[in-house]
């Protein structure tokens, strides 16, 4: 094993550079010849025919064009990161949660201390797999609030190829199991197009879910571009262990069918991105442990001691304040507070060592087939800081925390204790434990501007390059470093064209300087780093960082009505103050002003205006889908797994729904159409020979018209609803007096009226994320659980189902009436 790690650092020593000549390896023209490319172009041309053809095959040579493998020697590539995991979480940097496999990651490589992400989901990801920043490849925010502009569109265009696709083209097996947050959401429904989903982007193979999160009961899985549904009838499936089989099968079977071919798996499971669903063991395992009996705020003073006893981070570093202004402390609490609380994050840390658990054995799986040695693996914990976007008191469903409800303490406690974590809650746990697991920094998911927010930990192993096993790094990095280092390491260049496509150049930076012990305390060669995320913004400078104040806590859901251009900046001087606790501001004006105007050039560079500090507005704006446009829609035959983002949304609008269909002999049963699922949806069906419309309210209250039983043969079920607001035009005013208002909706059965009722509510913004629009069936979860259980095929047959929408429009009045509301409220604060 000592010798074929020095052939490896002989054919890969550190800091050398990609191979710069095609080399053709074997006999020109032989089934088993190779060749490993130059690089510039991708795919490269095509090879010229070096045999003869003459009139006759035996006039004749064959000639066969070389495989293309990577340069020898090239390693095995295992990318992994978790979701919404702050720097505190993990037990690696000095959480509480035991991370055995992070850990074995560490101890076997290397810590890094000074990793950075964007603060938020897609954004990150963007920026991981491309080797640019998030703006730069369209994903300033997450591909749910899209907008039309370059920075914004959740578009990875044609001239930012990923590292998926860099590494195939170059003879890798490439892969990506777990989540696509990078799909957007206008493309994700069976339509296409395909080139922004993995499939497209450079993976040969995907396994898992596509959007920001899902279910880990019943997932929205695809294989490829094909949805399945492995956990039918399979009671206790979930998808964090289903994942991991799925990896270590393709793991086995390519080294089984191509021994000598390196694989690229990138592996990003769910966790820990609400819902929180570990299984029942995991919970009862962190459960019996205690991490968490004495509160969120002796839980940060146990993780900053356990950092500095780890030695990642200072010794001088300082804790951050508790917001005392904004988070109760733990002995502020009632009884019943902390009984939920405790509950909740307790099912968060068993979801995060259950997801740990899992990518262990993955890793296992590399060593089993004997390729651990020559494999570089990057375990990143979190793609942004813990989510604080649970309430303050945490939710049973995340869904009704997006639309701005939820139900209180008491109710938790009485309806959802006992089942939290499991398929009947889409369950997050309150702030504080959020913040507490960003320790030792300030902030959370979704803020930019500090490192709460931002900071995650990190672990390189290389067995055959990195030998100062255990050792830590302090040099600040970012996620766009990523894509750069695995092509040094790989001997692989970044290509001037792809599909004849000029490539922008990637802008990250190799950290695999970092590999070699001779530059552990080398400065970094990451020197400037932008951060924006809705209007929060910083920039880092060789030491120093400059950071807008936080305007909007990651809490809310409306953005308040400030001049982003206006907010006051802070500073600090990191090489002092690892942990932003004072402020230089005011005692250094000049340096403020001078990474001020840098942050306006790096901004201009990489597309990051316009600014928007809007969060679930956007997330409601139309976009270029399938539906963009259109107010009619008709079905004449069962689909199911049409993506919210491709489908057409009734929310905010009236509506009318036609079923022309044939009951058969004995009753109806069965779905006609339906849209969301137990969290937030509706559903047009037959229950039992009686038609039945029903709202599920985010899973806190139902709404339901039921007519009487229908005869065999032809009807025409139809259900009209008028709704009572102004509709998403307000909020172009600051208002949100136009949505999630009342209406009237009205059953009838072959145009006579059956069942009539005012909904005094409606919800406001978004279904549930990861269900679809169903016709003729439900998939995943339904709508009403007493009702039905899906599929709940229907058993008659579906002639036509026709959607008419009619969605308000603001009169000339009412954008006066808005408007001058809007100036009063302006006046008054």
């Amino acid at each position: 094993m000592r010798v074929f790690g020095l052939v490896i650092l002989i054919a890969f020593n550190l800091g050398s550079t990609a191979a710069s000549a095609q080399q053709i390896h074997g006999t020109p023209g032989a089934p088993d010849a190779t060749v490993t490319l130059d690089g510039k172009q991708l795919p490269p041309p095509p090879f010229k025919f070096g045999g003869k053809i003459g009139e006759t095959l035996k006039d004749s040579k064959p000639y066969w064009p070389p495989r293309v493998v990577p340069p020898q020697g090239a390693p095995n590539v295992l990318l992994i990161m978790t979701d919404d995991a702050g720097y505190g979480v993990a037990g690696t940097f000095g959480g509480v949660i035991p991370t055995p496999s992070l850990d074995r990651i560490a101890n076997s490589g290397l810590r890094y201390t000074n990793f950075n992400s964007t603060a938020l989901c897609s954004p990150t990801r963007a920026a991981l797999i491309t080797g640019r920043n998030h703006h730069s490849a369209g994903f300033g925010v997450v591909a749910e609030q899209a907008t039309g502009y370059p920075g914004y569109d959740s578009i990875i265009t044609r001239d930012k190829a990923t590292i998926g696709r860099i590494l195939k083209d170059n003879g890798y097996h490439t892969s990506w199991f777990g989540k696509d947050h990078n799909t957007p959401e206008f493309q994700a429904s069976q339509a296409g197009p395909f080139d922004q989903w993995p499939t497209g982007m450079g993976f040969e193979y995907f396994y898992g879910f596509v959007g920001g999160d899902t279910n880990q009961w019943q997932p929205n899985l695809f294989r490829n571009t094909t949805q399945i549904y492995p956990f039918m009838g399979k009671p206790g499936w979930n998808l964090t262990t289903a994942m991991a089989d799925d990896a270590i099968d393709y793991i086995k079977r390519m080294n089984a069918l191509t021994p000598d071919q390196p694989f690229f798996v990138y592996y990003v499971p769910g966790g820990t991105h609400a819902p929180h669903h570990p299984t029942p063991e995991w919970v009862k395992k962190i459960s019996d442990m205690h991490l968490f009996d004495k509160g969120w705020n002796a839980l940060r003073e146990e993780i900053f001691e356990n950092q500095k006893k780890l030695g990642v981070i200072p010794q001088n570093a300082k804790l951050t304040d508790w917001p005392d202004r904004l988070l109760k402390r733990w002995e502020a609490l009632n009884e019943d507070e902390k009984k939920l609380f405790l509950k909740q994050v307790e099912v968060f840390a068993a979801y995060a060592a259950y997801t740990d658990h899992e990518i262990g054995r993955v890793i296992q799986a590399v060593e089993d087939i004997g390729k651990l040695e020559n494999t570089l693996i990057i375990y990143i914990e979190g793609d942004n800081g813990t989510s604080a976007e649970g309430t303050m008191i945490g939710t049973p469903n995340e869904i009704a925390m997006f639309n701005g409800v939820n139900p209180p303490v008491e109710a938790q406690l009485k309806n959802f204790y006992d089942v939290w974590g499991t398929d009947q809650t889409y369950n997050h746990m309150a702030v504080p434990w959020a913040w507490a697991l960003d320790t030792p920094f300030s902030w959370t998911k979704q803020i930019a501007s500090h490192f709460g927010g931002v900071r995650q930990g990190m672990a390189i192993s290389w067995p055959a390059v990195i030998k100062d096993k255990g050792g830590v790094r302090n040099q600040f990095h970012h996620m766009i470093d990523i894509a750069p280092t695995i092509l040094e390491a790989t001997h692989i260049r970044a290509p001037e064209t792809v599909d004849g496509v000029k490539q922008a150049p990637i802008e990250g930076v190799s950290l695999m300087y970092t590999f070699d012990a001779n530059n552990a305390d080398a400065s970094s060669r990451h020197k400037t780093q932008y951060f924006e995320m809705m209007g929060d913004r910083a920039i880092y400078s060789d030491g120093w960082i400059a950071s807008t104040k936080v305007s909007r806590y990651p809490w809310e859901n409306l953005a308040p009505p400030v001049d982003l251009m206006a907010l006051p900046w802070e500073l600090y001087d990191l090489r002092n103050d690892w942990t932003q606790t004072e402020d230089l501001a005011a005692k250094n004006p000049k340096k403020l002003k001078e990474l001020q105007k840098l942050f306006t050039q790096e901004a201009k560079k990489y597309q990051v205006f316009p600014l928007d500090n809007s969060l679930v507005a956007r997330a409601i704006t139309p976009k270029p889908s399938i539906t963009a446009g259109r107010n009619e829609f008709a079905w004449t035959e069962p689909m199911t797994g049409i993506p919210n983002g491709d489908a057409p949304s009734i929310l905010n609008a009236s509506y009318n729904f036609k079923a022309d269909i044939e009951v058969p002999k004995g009753g109806g049963d069965g779905m006609l159409i339906t849209q969301g699922g137990r969290f937030g949806g509706y559903g047009f069906y037959i229950l039992k020979g009686k038609p039945v419309f029903l709202w599920n309210l985010v899973d806190l209250k139902r709404e339901r018209w039921e007519g009487p039983q229908l005869s065999p043969g032809h009807h025409e079920i139809e259900f009209d609803f008028k709704y009572d607001g102004l509709g998403i035009g307000t909020l172009q005013f600051g208002s949100v007096s136009g949505i999630g208002r009342g209406g009237t909706g009205v059953l009838k059965i072959d145009g006579k009226e059956v069942a009539s009722q005012k909904m005094e509510r409606s919800i406001p913004f978004i279904l549930q994320f990861d269900e679809s629009l169903d016709i003729g069936s439900d998939t995943l979860t339904g709508v009403n659980d007493v009702d039905y259980q899906p599929p709940f095929a229907f058993n008659g047959k579906i002639n036509k189902i026709a959607l008419t929408i009619d969605r308000p429009k603001l009169t000339p009045e009412d954008e006066k009436r808005l408007m001058d509301a809007a100036k009063d409220k302006k006046t008054s604060e």
